[in-house]
Formats: structure tokens, C-alpha cells, sequence
């Protein structure tokens, strides 16, 4: 089905800082990662572990709950895990339960507001709630409960779930819990904690990735797998899409609402294998860093070409690189090599030099690549800005040609599930109806896009598994009217 709202468009908020415009030339963020361990006497040390491991995943806030004896404590801060988090501050955090989240935000004063986990007492105890997704129902919903009397702490959709579930007149957590999830929409990958419990929730469509590990006797979750290997927990299996599991001194539980059975339709993202999830992790069951080679091989064979070289760009455009120069048998090269310690403070002499900041955290190897025919993989060109100066340079150090090649369809379409793209008409792929003026406006000798059916043909499961809304417009939840007009923070999962 073909989402009937394809023509609104997503406006950025104007109170959005300036480092925030800046930063999305360099490509789409996804908004959090997630974390949460029971049974484990260091529980909040291991969460800043399990968050540290997914900072790619949210760069700009994190925080941490800590469960005592049913007494939850909280501390979250603007900023990256190793400086929002110390020995002193971790040693606080006391009890063997703990939910941790890390999250990108979009507005400058109300950053440390809606960073999470939200942590909320109510009439039926105290609970914390650390989300990954988008809700796209959020505004009808939240009009509604705004209407009823509830008072929004935040402005984002996750609180939205904790007004459902204190408007339920049960105390039992599984019943309230099951009351809001039944009148939410969108993509949600959830951990939740109350006084006893740590609970893990993924939507019915599986968009975003959750997965349920161990450690010694000590249970925990996360988005994604490299966070186990961190702490040395082993991978049990990942969560169902559609499944809630509780977990307490009893042990775990799992149920499965009949509400939420669906029979082989799902929507996992398939940007997760493109370019969010570390190339170290599982995720949707194959190794990341093995879909990528595919794709970067199934690239050579629909796009080929003659060349000196193969260049990634760092860092998430490298698996694909070597898959395409495996199966092109073209040299690969580190042509382009990435400044590790470039931090979101990095102060430029005016907004718009978008170049000395790609200069800064990007640097040439000229001697290696000048007088060469290059083949450049990226993983995808959003806006274009960013692979336009990067062409550019690569002129002015003398290289010979340059062949652009991307491991993903183009994106010509927003997304409403939790993914920061741009307004549609700024998506390059959207603004030049036609591959060649994309191509000119790159300044590319030639350009080539992975196609949908094979970008499909590399993933393990078939195709209707798979969310490719950005690429193809086939929204699998339509989102409510109007909920691209509204600003990102409205829309963005917490």
C-alpha cells in the first residue's frame, strides 16, 4: 500500500541549533539506543558499558535508572556516555536492575528535558520508560489525553505510553502495559522498568532491533548485539516482533498479545543493515558487517566499472567497499581516512564553511590517489552537500576520475519511524528526477545506486520482511495526517 500522505513534507523545527543543521550533512542519525540488565549486583556499570557500546546510536544525551530494593534512582545528562558517566556518579546508581538509553535530540533547551529514560512516579508506583522508534499516531494520541486532563512532562511521544497506562484502572503492570500498547501505532522497541520489573517490548512489525542476552544468571536487553560482547554476556536470541518479556527474581516471562500475532508480515528496517547498527553486531539475524560485503559485491555486479581503486568512506561505507572490490577484483584502497576525534563542539569560523568541517573530520591521502581512476563507495547520499565537496576536493588533488557507487536505492521518500531524514523535497534523489542530473550535480563520471531488488536479494529473509518505505514509498503503518508538519522533536522517538 502506498502511504496517501507521500506529498507532506517533514519541516525541521526552527528553534533547531545551528550545530544540528550542520551535523545532518554528514547523513541520516537514527535517535537511541537501548540497554537494561536484571539480577546483576553492578547493574549500572554494565548499562554505561551496554550504552558506551551503542553510542553510535545517540550522541548527545544519555541516562541511566537504577533500580534498589524498588527504589529507582535517575541520572541522565546532556552529552556522551564516558563524560556524562564517572566512577562517582555509577556508584550512586545503586541496585542489580537498571534501564540505560543514548538518544540524538533536535532542539537546544529542551535537549536534557526529553533526553531518557523517562522516569515518572504515578499512582501506581514508580516507572521508566527508554524507547527506540516513532509512534505515528502521537499527535491524535496525545490531543486526546491532553483533552482528558493528563499533563505532558516532555514533548516526546514516548510519555505518551505512561499516560495510556495510568489511565487504565488495573494495578497489574502486564494489563496496563497491554492496555496502552493496543492503542500506540508506529515503530517501538521498548525497555521499561518498574518497582519489580524489567520489561522488553518490540511492535508487532519489528521495525527497530531489540535482543535478549545473559550474563551468568543476570538477564539483560539491548538494540544491538555488540553491546553483549562488551560485557561478555552471551546472545540468547532476539526479541519477537510482537513479543513482551518480564523479568523479575522469579525469572522471565514472555507473553505474546493476540493483538499483535501477525503472520509473516514484518517491517524491519533495512537501514539498519545499510548503515545504523554497528558492523559488529546482529541484527535481524545476520551479521551486519556479512550484509554489507553483499551489497557492496551485488553493486559491482549491477554497476561496473574500470578503475585504479576501490575508497571507502569511512566508516560505515568500508564492508560494502570490500565486498565491491572482492567481487570487481579492483584494489582496495584507504583513500579517504577519518579523524576518530572530532567531537560535536568542533567550532567552525563561520555556520556555512560545511567544508573545512568535512575537511576536519576527513582527510586525503593525495599521493595515493592522484592521477588514479577511483571507484568511491558510500553507503547512501541524502542531501548530496557532503559528496559534492568530498567530489570536489578529490579534484583539486588530482585524481583522475571519479566513479561514485552507493550500497543502498536512492532515498526519495521520508520516513515516519524514527530515522532523521530531511524535508522530501531536500532528499537529492527527490529534488533531480533523473540519474544523470544527480550525477551532474555530484560532479561524478559516472554514478550508480544499489537496486531495490538487489539490495532485497542480500538480506536473509524475504522481501516483505523488510521496511524500504525511504526507498520505495510503501509505508507498512500509515502515519496520521499532518504528522510531517509538525516539528522532529513531535515526531522523533524520546
Amino acid at each position: 500500500m502506498v502511504c496517501r500522505y507521500l506529498k507532506t513534507e517533514l519541516v525541521m523545527p526552527e528553534s533547531s541549533c545551528n550545530y544540528e543543521s550542520r551535523s545532518r550533512e554528514h547523513g541520516p542519525r537514527e535517535y537511541c539506543g537501548l540497554f537494561g540488565i536484571s539480577g546483576h549486583r553492578q547493574a549500572s556499570w554494565l548499562t554505561y558499558l551496554g550504552l558506551y557500546a551503542q553510542q553510535h546510536r545517540g550522541e548527545e544525551a544519555c541516562g541511566i535508572v537504577a533500580n534498589k530494593e524498588g527504589v529507582l534512582s535517575i541520572h541522565k545528562e546532556v552529552g556522551l556516555v564516558n563524560d556524562v558517566f564517572n566512577g562517582e556518579v555509577l556508584t550512586k546508581l545503586k541496585g542489580e536492575m537498571a534501564v540505560g538509553h543514548v538518544r540524538y535530540s533536535t532542539t537546544g533547551s529542551s535537549i536534557l528535558k526529553n533526553a531518557q529514560p523517562l522516569l515518572i512516579d504515578y499512582a501506581k508506583g514508580s516507572i521508566c520508560i527508554a524507547h527506540n522508534g516513532n509512534l505515528v499516531n502521537s499527535l491524535e494520541l496525545r490531543r486526546y489525553l491532553e483533552k482528558s486532563g493528563s499533563i505532558f512532562q516532555t514533548t516526546t511521544d514516548s510519555e505518551i505510553i505512561i499516560h495510556l497506562m495510568a489511565r487504565n484502572r488495573s494495578k497489574d503492570l502486564e494489563e496496563s502495559l497491554i492496555y496502552a500498547l493496543k492503542r500506540i501505532k508506529g515503530a517501538y522497541s521498548l525497555i521499561m522498568m518498574d518497582n519489580e520489573h524489567l520489561v522488553g517490548i518490540r511492535d508487532p512489525l519489528g521495525f527497530r532491533p531489540l535482543c535478549l542476552g545473559k550474563l551468568g544468571k543476570a538477564w539483560c536487553l539491548a538494540s544491538e548485539t555488540c553491546a553483549f560482547d562488551l560485557i561478555g554476556a552471551r546472545l540468547v536470541r532476539e526479541v519477537d516482533p510482537g513479543e513482551v518479556i518480564f523479568i523479575n527474581k522469579q525469572g522471565l516471562r514472555s507473553i505474546r498479545p493476540k493483538e499483535f500475532r501477525w503472520k509473516k508480515r514484518f517491517a524491519f528496517c533495512a537501514f539498519e543493515h545499510v548503515y545504523f547498527s554497528r558492523p559488529d553486531s546482529m541484527v535481524f539475524g545476520e551479521t551486519v558487517h556479512a550484509v554489507r560485503r553483499k551489497l557492496g559485491a551485488q553493486l559491482a555486479k549491477e554497476h561496473p566499472v574500470e578503475a585504479d581503486f576501490v575508497v571507502p568512506v569511512p566508516d560505515s561505507g568500508f564492508s560494502a567497499a570490500l565486498g565491491y572490490s572482492q567481487c570487481s577484483g579492483i584494489p582496495l584502497e584507504m583513500g579517504i581516512i577519518r579523524n576518530h576525534y572530532v567531537g560535536r563542539t568542533f567550532i567552525q569560523p563561520a555556520q556555512d564553511s560545511r567544508e573545512l568541517g568535512i575537511k576536519v573530520k576527513f582527510n586525503l591521502l593525495k599521493d595515493v590517489l592522484r592521477g588514479k581512476c577511483i571507484v568511491i563507495v558510500d553507503d547512501s547520499i541524502v542531501r548530496g552537500n557532503t559528496s559534492r565537496i568530498r567530489v570536489r576536493n578529490l579534484r583539486k588533488i588530482g585524481v583522475k576520475e571519479v566513479h561514485l557507487r552507493i550500497s543502498c536505492p536512492p532515498h526519495r521518500y521520508p520516513c515516519f519511524y524514527g530515522i532523521d531524514f530531511h524535508r522530501q523535497s531536500e532528499l537529492i534523489a527527490n529534488r533531480y528526477d533523473s540519474l544523470e542530473k544527480i550525477k551532474n550535480y555530484l560532479r561524478v563520471d559516472s554514478l550508480g545506486y544499489l537496486s531495490l531488488k538487489g539490495m532485497q536479494g542480500c538480506f536473509k529473509h524475504p522481501e516483505n520482511y523488510y521496511c524500504t518505505a525511504c526507498w520505495a514509498g510503501r509505508y507498512p503503518v500509515l502515519a496520521e495526517k499532518g504528522q510531517g508538519k509538525f516539528s522532529l522533536e513531535k515526531r522523533c522517538c524520546g
